[in-house]
């Protein structure tokens, strides 16, 4: 998983464990919407002594209102993926919790591009 690739090498770099913490949580959770919501994605992300970036780029079929999927509990997820566990419509919130900034933008039928930043303090 990315999410794991990238803690891993913040981990490596030295990077505050808390702060480490968040960007595996965010991009754990971007990514469980990649998985449901996506045909494909690029992810990357850029590290400094003054902030991390993450960005998450699909391919799918994008979120139609960005202000109704940023609300806890709201969820597009079919039964079947709910029934695996998935959908309880907190992904976007705790994208938006955990990262000190986040941007969204999005075209319905074409994709999603997610950014999120931590500052490093």
């Amino acid at each position: 998983m990315v999410s794991t690739q990238i803690k891993v090498i913040l981990k490596s770099i030295g990077y505050d464990p808390q702060l480490v913490r968040r960007v595996a949580i965010s991009t754990y959770e971007a990514e469980m919407n990649v998985v449901m919501h996506a045909k494909k994605a690029v992810v990357t992300f850029t590290a400094s002594d003054k902030k991390i970036v993450v960005i998450i780029h699909d391919e799918g079929k994008g979120i139609e209102n960005i202000e109704l999927a940023m609300q806890e509990g709201y969820s597009t997820a079919t039964e079947e993926q709910r029934a695996m566990g998935f959908g309880a419509g907190m992904g976007l919130p705790n994208i938006k919790k955990n990262s000190d900034k986040l941007n969204i933008e999005s075209e319905v039928d074409k994709g999603t591009k997610i950014e999120t930043i931590f500052y490093v303090k």
